[in-house]
Order: structure tokens, then C-alpha cells, then sequence
């Protein structure tokens, strides 16, 4: 076999396995196994360790030839001259996408194997790996997308099984509104996603990377497109990167998603899903480079999102909403340096908290057993010690601070009462109108059946009966 044939051959293990985990965790139900979570726990662990081998063996070869990047190209599904539309699904593995690959599948297998043990013999056991792999394939494809069609597919099967997995234990009601609060974020950045995709087809004909950011390998900032251009798409490729990410002002959704199980938790909101966002951003970056002011709006988003995640974290009673904030502080850091034109610290920056996050969320659980324990064996709470309050000197505004903290800066409410709300009523009133026009159709169509039954010929067998029967069907 030729050094291109490996490669290949290395790439559609990469790509297939979390497909074929993904059917066969669905169709396990019906297929004749004795011990079903014996048999998705060991096609888990294969379908992780094929992808992991895979993907490290074409790091090596990459580094053995001196190269930047490697292309799979499948060709153009679909192509539709007429409107210079072609639907080309391409696959690129550079600098950027191997090493957050690798990343992918050591810490999909971490939570695997956490969660065979933490949700044994628990009804949804299949339901969860069914949408751990969609998962696991989402941010596969998301992570290797050379076009923005294809990255806008595997953006969506991570979305989806967010929201599913934030719902997961959906016989309680708070779930299923919390995973319904993700999903209409996840709606928002979707949009404006996809007019990203529509203006980048509309500059370049293309939706193809290289189209706008240039022939250049990561982390070169090449851009094809002129300052404006860049500063349109950028901008929109950021509102979705800040909806995915829990950047302001959606950082609302956050601690909502720690309603789904533990490890969900640890892999979405504390190491993978939560960097999509600076992902995006990331292979987006000659587009920021190429605009000082996205490059501004880039640096403050983040910023504030730091210092919004900083404060609000430090009031948090429970440790999985503290150590989502504390997240998001490091994610809102990472979006910074991006717009720094730091791109190799920021990549570096989400290889490291992706790993310490993890490791923290799937502690928690025996964290908080372990402190139980000690303040039993004590007999007193642990508390901790005096430390200075910067803030002590001046009450008023320290009291503040706090009630905008334990709020959480009031982000929703903003929401609720500025964008939900007029989104909402609107509709309703075009639901009003739609249903007089319905009402006002039905009488019209009553009134020309009763005409109609008036002036018609009178039939024989005719009766009282018929007669209200055929008013009854006209109704």
C-alpha cells in the first residue's frame, strides 16, 4: 500500500467508527445479546480505541513527512450549477483538527468508562450511549469539516444530543425545561450559523474553507476576503461560537445543563462540547486576523465573559454549577487569546482545562461523599478560613455584586423579557389573525354549502334527518 492509501485507509477508520458504534448501540435492543451492557461497553471501548489508534497514526505519519495537512475529499454529493451551489464533502487533517481529535477520543473513552459503572443497570443505559455516540460522531465530524456544510452537520448532532442528554431524566419536570432552555440557545446559534454559510456562499461560491481563509496551512492567517467581508461572516460565525459556548449573553443556559447525568456534564459542558465554540473560532481565525474590529469584538466578548463567569462562580451552592462558571471563565480567557491572535496558546489552553474539567466533574460525585465523611468523623461543617474581602471596605456596592451574582447577572431575565418576549408575542398575534381567517374561511364555506343546499333540487327521500346530517358535514 502507498503512503496515500494508509492515510485514507486511517481516515475512514477515524470517520466510521463512531458511526458504526452509533448503529449498533441502536440496534442492540433487538439483537439476541444476554448481557446488553456487556456488549455496548466492549463495541464502545473498540469503536474508541479503532478512532484513537487511527488518529494517532496519522499524527505520525504527518510529523515523519514534515507535512501541515492532509485532505480527504469525497467529491461533491450535490451540485446545482444554475446557482453555483455544490454540497462538497471534504475532510482536512492539519494542526488544528488531529491534536483536538486525539483529545476527543481520550476523554470519550474517560467517560465511557465512568459511565458503564455510574449507570449500571439504570433503564436509559442504551438510551445514554445512543446519544453519547451521535455525540462522539458530531464532534468528530466537527473537528475534521474542511467545508462549513460539513462542520454545520456535525455542529448539529452535538446540539442534539446536548439538549437530549440535559433531559435525560425526563420523569422530572426541571430536565426537560432545562434541556428546551439549551435547545432554543443551540436554535439561535444554529441561524445565525447558518447565514454564515449563506453570506461566505454568496462572497466566494464556495463553502469550502480554503474559499475564505486561503491555501495557507493552521495557524496562517491567509484570508481571501476583503476587511468587510471578514468582519460580516466573522460576526456571525461568533454569535453562533458564543450560543455553542456559553459566551454573553447566553451564558444563562449553563448551569442548566448540569441537569443531565454526571458524565454527560463532564464531556459537554466542562471539556468538548463547551470548546466547540473557540473551535469554530479557531478555523475561522484569518477571518478575525483579517478585521481589527471583529479582532476587538472577539477580545471583549471574552473578557467579559471571564470576569461575568469569575464573579458569578464564587456564589454557587453546588459543586457542578461552581465548576461550570469556572469553566466558562477559562473558555471566555480562550476566546480572548483567539481574538489576541494567540491561536497556539488558545489551542494548547482547551487541550489542558478539556482535561483538568474532566477530571473535576467526575470527582464531584465522590468529592462531596469524601467531605460528608470528614465533617461526620469531625462533627462540624468545614468551612473556610478568614480571607481578605477586597469588597468588605464598601458594603453597598459589595451588596451588589452579590445579588448580581446570585442572579447570574440577570442574564435570563434579559432574555425572557427583551428577546423571548417580543419573539412570543408577535407569534401570538400572528396566531390570532391566522385563526380569524380560519374562522372567517369557515363561514364563508358554511354560508355557500347552505346557498348551495337552498337552491338545490329536492330529492325524493329527502328528511328532516338527511337534511340535518348535510348541515352537520358542510359545518
Amino acid at each position: 500500500m502507498t503512503e496515500q492509501q494508509i492515510f485514507e485507509s486511517l481516515a475512514v477508520i477515524v470517520l466510521a467508527s463512531p458511526l458504526a458504534l452509533l448503529l449498533f448501540v441502536s440496534f442492540v435492543a433487538v439483537l439476541p445479546f444476554r448481557d446488553k451492557e456487556k456488549a455496548i461497553r466492549s463495541a464502545t471501548y473498540l469503536a474508541i480505541l479503532a478512532g484513537l489508534l487511527a488518529s494517532v497514526g496519522i499524527a505520525a505519519g504527518m510529523i515523519a513527512a514534515g507535512e501541515s495537512a492532509r485532505l480527504l475529499d469525497l467529491g461533491d454529493w450535490v451540485a446545482i450549477e444554475e446557482v453555483s451551489f455544490h454540497f462538497h464533502v471534504a475532510f482536512v487533517f492539519d494542526w488544528l483538527s488531529v491534536p483536538f481529535l486525539i483529545l476527543i477520543w481520550i476523554l470519550c473513552g474517560t467517560v465511557a468508562a465512568f459511565t458503564s459503572r455510574y449507570l449500571h443497570r439504570e433503564p436509559g443505559f442504551q438510551r445514554y450511549f445512543i446519544l453519547y455516540s451521535l455525540f462522539t460522531a458530531g464532534m468528530v465530524i466537527s473537528s475534521l469539516a474542511r467545508t462549513i456544510e460539513v462542520l454545520f452537520l456535525g455542529w448539529e448532532l452535538v446540539g442534539l444530543s446536548s439538549a437530549l442528554l440535559v433531559g435525560f431524566f425526563h420523569e422530572r419536570k426541571s430536565p426537560v425545561i432545562n434541556g428546551l432552555r439549551v435547545w432554543g440557545v443551540y436554535r439561535f446559534a444554529d441561524a445565525a450559523f447558518l447565514i454564515a454559510a449563506l453570506v461566505l456562499h454568496h462572497m466566494t461560491n464556495h463553502g469550502d474553507f480554503t474559499a475564505m481563509t486561503g491555501h495557507a496551512a493552521w495557524p496562517a492567517t491567509d484570508s481571501n476576503l476583503e476587511p468587510w467581508q471578514a468582519f460580516v461572516a466573522g460576526l456571525l460565525l461568533l454569535i453562533a461560537a458564543a450560543g455553542k459556548s456559553a459566551l454573553i449573553p447566553f451564558s444563562g443556559w449553563l448551569p442548566r445543563a448540569m441537569e443531565g447525568p454526571t458524565a454527560s456534564s463532564a464531556i459537554f459542558y466542562g471539556a468538548l462540547s463547551v470548546h466547540l465554540g473557540a473551535f469554530l473560532l479557531l478555523r475561522a481565525c484569518p477571518l478575525i486576523a483579517a478585521s481589527p474590529a471583529l479582532s476587538a469584538i472577539v477580545v471583549c466578548v471574552g473578557l467579559a465573559t471571564a470576569l461575568y463567569a469569575s464573579v458569578v462562580s464564587s456564589v454557587q451552592a453546588d459543586v457542578k454549577s461552581a465548576l461550570a462558571f469556572a469553566s466558562l471563565t477559562q473558555v471566555g480567557l480562550i476566546v480572548a487569546e483567539i481574538g489576541m491572535g494567540w491561536y497556539v496558546l488558545a489551542l494548547l489552553h482547551i487541550l489542558g482545562h478539556a482535561f483538568l474539567r474532566t477530571l473535576q466533574l467526575l470527582r464531584a460525585p465522590n468529592l462531596l461523599h469524601d467531605y460528608f465523611k470528614m465533617e461526620t468523623a469531625m462533627g462540624r461543617r468545614i468551612v473556610a478560613g478568614d480571607q481578605p474581602r477586597l469588597l468588605s471596605r464598601y458594603p453597598f456596592f459589595r451588596d451588589q455584586v452579590y445579588h448580581f451574582a446570585l442572579n447570574r447577572g440577570y442574564l435570563d431575565s434579559f432574555l425572557d423579557g427583551w428577546v423571548i418576549g417580543p419573539f412570543c408575542t408577535v407569534f401570538r398575534q400572528f396566531t390570532r389573525w391566522e385563526s380569524r381567517w380560519i374562522a372567517m374561511w369557515d363561514s364563508r364555506v358554511v354560508n355557500d354549502a347552505g346557498d348551495d343546499f337552498a337552491s338545490g333540487p329536492i330529492h325524493p327521500d329527502w328528511s328532516e334527518e338527511s337534511a340535518m346530517d348535510h348541515e352537520r358535514v358542510s359545518r
